[in-house]
């Protein structure tokens, strides 16, 4: 770092949303780094008395370490904006596009994009009739981490009884079949292809539990569609607006070659725990967690 004094970095992690245990290790994980990195920091367990723990840390920079509601759709980003604190990661207009996963899918097709076809429906109209055709997936609107996600698979007789926590409105969206892909963006820079192997779907458990799933990264693919998954990446993050860091989670139908290459929702904030992705693909590109980490703070600002 240019100056003797050291920045002090202000981890934002927990928070009040349904990941919040994924937030807590992402920002344990980037905590950690940040200090091998130099950085005086202060971890911050978001919540109601955010303002005054901001207030009493006095940061610099602000490391987003918050997944899902209220710290990934915008809402922190507005109150860090309001107060005048540089943060890492997207903008209030970006997250709250990308966290809206029908509006992402808007802004998908109007870019040439490819993406299935989906709707926003009311829990309570899901009665005894399909909304669309088998096989289809539910899933919120607004949380990541495959939380709340319902396959509806051919010969179902009816949509499924849903938990109560599910939100009053939901996103039904036509299954894309195929093998897991996903591609970061760092920066101006895409990374690589990860191919996720599983053997189920790719939820909750498979994603952040020790050997749920096995990752091959950099994937083998044909190059057309490795081409196209970094391509359709970055055009992501740029037509979404973001900042630092991104991840485009996509699925992919070998039988239908490029057609059959979907893009499902770019995530804003991707995660930094032991078994995630992005920080995968930037060891296998040869930056290290620790600069990862310092690259987001160096990166941060207001006005993003």
């Amino acid at each position: 770092m240019s100056s003797r004094t050291p920045k002090t970095v202000a981890v934002l992690m927990g928070g009040r949303g349904a990941e919040r245990d994924v937030s807590l290790s992402t920002g344990q994980e980037c905590a950690t780094a940040l200090r091998q990195a130099g950085y005086r920091v202060v971890q911050i367990d978001a919540g109601a008395d955010l303002v005054a723990d901001l207030q009493r840390a006095q940061p610099d920079v602000v490391f987003n370490a918050l997944h899902g509601r209220w710290g990934e759709d915008g809402c922190v980003q507005g109150l860090l904006e309001w107060m005048q604190i540089p943060y890492t990661h997207s903008g209030v207009l970006s997250s709250a596009l990308a966290m809206d996963k029908e509006k992402t899918k808007e802004i998908f097709r109007a870019a040439g994009l490819p993406v299935v076809d989906s709707l926003l429906i009311a829990r309570a109209d899901l009665g005894e009739t399909h909304p669309m055709a088998l096989p289809y997936v539910i899933k919120p609107n607004n949380e990541g981490s495959s939380v709340g996600v319902y396959l509806v698979e051919e010969g179902a007789p009816a949509p499924p009884q849903m938990s109560d926590d599910m939100p009053d409105m939901v996103m039904v969206e036509a299954f894309a079949p195929g093998r897991e892909l996903t591609t970061t963006v760092l920066g101006e820079r895409v990374l690589t292809v990860t191919d996720i192997l599983t053997d189920r779907w790719y939820d909750y458990e498979a994603k952040y539990v020790e050997g749920g799933s096995e990752h091959v990264v950099p994937a083998k693919l044909p190059i057309d569609i490795f081409s196209a998954c970094l391509d359709y990446a970055l055009k992501a993050h740029e037509v979404l607006g973001c900042r630092g860091i991104s991840r485009t989670d996509f699925r992919w139908d070998e039988d239908r070659g490029l057609d059959g290459l979907i893009l499902l929702e770019t995530n804003s904030q991707p995660g930094m725990t032991p078994t995630s992705l992005s920080p995968e693909q930037t060891e296998a590109v040869g930056i290290s967690f620790c600069d990862l980490c310092k690259f987001l703070v160096e990166d941060a600002s207001c006005n993003r």
